[in-house]
C-alpha cells in the first residue's frame, strides 16, 4: 500500500469504520438489550438481576444528560475503536514474542509486525458481527478490550524479566472490569492464569504481586457479590440455567458453529491456519497458551451450544484471536498467497456494507417479527410516546406487555411509567416495577412482531380488555409493523 505506513492504514480504517458506526447510530431506534442496559443506567445498583453492574454504570453520565440513541452510542463505538487498537498492538507485541526467542526460521520469514497488525485490524473490520456490539452495547462490548487488555499482560509477563508494581495493580483492575461486566469474564482470568503458568520458571505463586492483583480484583467484584446476597442469588441462579439451555442436540453444536462463521468470516479461520501451520513454532508452550483466550471461551460456549445459545457471547473471543490471525494473514500475503485473500476480504466487507444498507432501509422483507428482525428497531419510540399520552388520559397505574422482550423498549420509550411484564418468569422487572397489584388497571401494548393473545378468561389474567388504537409503522412506504393498544381493567391474580 503506497503512500503510508501499514500503522496509518490501520488507523484510517478504523477510523472509517468508526464514522459509519457512528452515522448508523442516530438512524435506529434501540434494540431490545440496549434498551434493557441504558434502563440498568436509570436504575441504578450494585448489581442486577441478569448480568453484573459495569454495564449500566458506564452509560450513567451520558443518560443524565440526554436521551439520544445516537448519542449514548458512543460508548459502544469508543469501546470497539479501542479493541481495535489492541488488536494491533497485541498483534505487535506477539510479533515480538515469536521473534525475541532467537527462532532463526521466524526472525528470517515472519513479515514486519506492522503488516501483522494491519492484516488484524481488517480482519476484525471484515467481520460483521462486530459491528453490531460496535453500535449496540452489551456486557460483550466492554469485555472485548478488557480481555485484550489481558492478553496484553499476559504477553509482557513473557517478554520482561519480572513485572513490577504498576503491571500487578493493572492486572487486579483490568480482571475486576472484566468480573463487573459480564461473568464469562472468569474465562479470560483463567485464559491468563494458564499463560502466567507457561513459564514455570518466574514462580507466580510465590510471588506477593500476584496475591496483590487476586485481592485487587477480588475487591472489585464485592458489588455483585453484595447484590446477590441480599436478592438470594438470584443472578447466578439465572445464569446458570440460562447457560445450560434446553435439551442438548448434536444439530446445535453444528448450526452453532456454522452461524459462528458467518457472523465472523472465513477470513477469521484462514488466518487461524496459516498462523498454526507457519507460525506456531518456538516458543510453543507461551503461544498455546496464549490461544487460550480464544480456545478456553469458544470451546465452553460450544459444548453449552448444544443447549441453546448466542452468537455474540463468543466475540470477545475472536478479538482475542484475531492477533494471530493478522500474523497467519501476513505470513500468506508475503509467500504470494493473496488472490485468496483479497477475495475473502472483498466479500466480507460487502456483505458488512449490505447489512448496514438492509438496517437502513427497514430490512428486506415487509413481514415483521422472525421474518424481518430489521422491524424491531423502528417503531417504538413512537409507540411508546402514544402510550405515555394513552396512560395519563386513561389515568391506569403504568404499561403492560406480556413478554420482557417487550417491556425493555417500553420502559425506556415511555419513561418514568412503571411497566409490568404478565408472564410468570421472575426477572429484572420484577425488581424495578414489582408485581400488579389485584384489581388494577393498565395499557396493555401488543406488538405485532411478538403479539399474543389478549390477557383475559383466566388467572392471572384481567377481566377485560378494551382495544383503544391501532398503529402502524412504515419505512420508506413499507409496513414493518404495527402496534395494538388496550385498556385493560381489574387484574386478578
Amino acid at each position: 500500500m503506497p503512500h503510508y505506513s501499514p500503522s496509518r492504514w490501520a488507523a484510517i480504517c478504523i477510523g472509517i469504520a468508526a464514522a459509519i458506526h457512528f452515522a448508523l447510530g442516530f438512524c435506529i431506534e434501540f434494540s431490545v438489550d440496549e434498551a434493557h442496559y441504558a434502563l440498568y443506567a436509570q436504575h441504578l445498583a450494585w448489581s442486577y438481576f441478569d448480568h453484573p453492574p459495569l454495564v449500566g454504570w458506564i452509560q450513567w453520565p451520558l443518560i443524565q444528560i440526554t436521551s439520544t440513541e445516537g448519542i449514548i452510542r458512543i460508548i459502544p463505538e469508543l469501546l470497539w475503536v479501542i479493541s481495535a487498537y489492541l488488536v494491533f498492538q497485541v498483534t505487535v507485541e506477539v510479533h515480538h514474542l515469536l521473534q525475541g526467542r532467537n527462532n532463526s526460521y521466524l526472525t528470517s520469514a515472519l513479515p514486519a509486525a506492522s503488516n501483522c497488525g494491519l492484516m488484524a485490524v481488517l480482519a476484525i473490520i471484515a467481520a460483521p458481527l462486530p459491528h453490531i456490539l460496535a453500535i449496540g452495547l452489551l456486557p460483550d462490548s466492554l469485555l472485548a478490550p478488557l480481555s485484550l487488555g489481558l492478553m496484553m499482560m499476559a504477553l509482557r509477563w513473557h517478554r520482561q524479566a519480572q513485572f513490577q508494581l504498576r503491571d500487578w495493580l493493572i492486572t487486579g483492575i483490568l480482571l475486576g472490569l472484566a468480573g463487573l461486566s459480564k461473568y464469562t469474564g472468569v474465562f479470560a482470568a483463567f485464559a491468563l492464569l494458564l499463560a502466567f503458568l507457561s513459564a514455570p520458571q518466574k514462580r507466580l505463586f510465590a510471588q506477593s504481586g500476584f496475591w496483590l492483583t487476586v485481592l485487587i480484583a477480588s475487591l472489585c467484584i464485592t458489588p455483585v457479590l453484595y447484590w446477590n446476597w441480599l436478592n438470594d442469588w438470584a443472578s447466578f441462579k439465572y445464569q446458570i440455567a440460562h447457560g445450560g439451555g434446553s435439551t442438548w442436540a448434536w444439530r446445535r453444536v453444528a448450526a452453532f458453529l456454522g452461524i459462528q462463521i458467518a457472523c465472523f468470516g472465513p477470513l477469521m479461520l484462514l488466518g487461524a491456519w496459516m498462523f498454526l501451520k507457519n507460525c506456531l513454532h518456538h516458543p510453543r508452550l507461551p503461544l498455546l497458551a496464549l490461544l487460550g483466550f480464544f480456545a478456553i471461551p469458544f470451546a465452553i460456549f460450544a459444548a453449552l451450544s448444544g443447549g441453546g445459545g448466542l452468537p455474540h457471547w463468543t466475540t470477545p473471543a475472536w478479538f482475542c484471536l484475531a492477533p494471530f490471525v493478522g500474523i497467519g494473514l501476513a505470513k500468506a500475503w508475503s509467500i504470494h498467497q493473496r488472490l485468496f485473500i483479497r477475495a475473502l476480504l472483498i466479500i466480507q466487507v460487502g456483505l458488512c456494507l449490505l447489512g448496514f444498507g438492509f438496517v437502513l432501509a427497514g430490512g428486506i422483507s415487509g413481514g415483521a417479527g422472525k421474518s424481518n428482525p430489521i422491524a424491531d428497531l423502528y417503531g417504538w419510540k413512537l409507540a411508546g410516546s402514544r402510550a405515555a399520552e394513552l396512560a395519563a388520559t386513561h389515568g391506569v397505574a403504568g404499561i403492560a406487555v406480556q413478554n420482557w422482550t417487550l417491556g425493555s423498549r417500553a420502559a425506556w420509550y415511555t419513561s418514568p411509567l412503571p411497566v409490568f411484564i404478565l408472564d410468570q418468569r421472575q426477572d429484572q422487572f420484577d425488581l424495578w416495577s414489582g408485581k400488579l397489584t389485584p384489581g388494577a388497571n393498565v395499557l396493555l401494548i401488543n406488538w405485532s412482531g411478538m403479539s399474543f393473545d389478549s390477557p383475559t378468561g383466566s388467572k392471572p389474567g384481567f377481566e377485560r380488555c378494551d382495544p383503544l388504537e391501532h398503529l402502524q409503522i412504515d419505512r420508506f412506504g413499507r409496513n414493518l409493523s404495527h402496534f395494538d393498544f388496550s385498556l385493560c381493567h381489574n387484574w386478578q391474580n
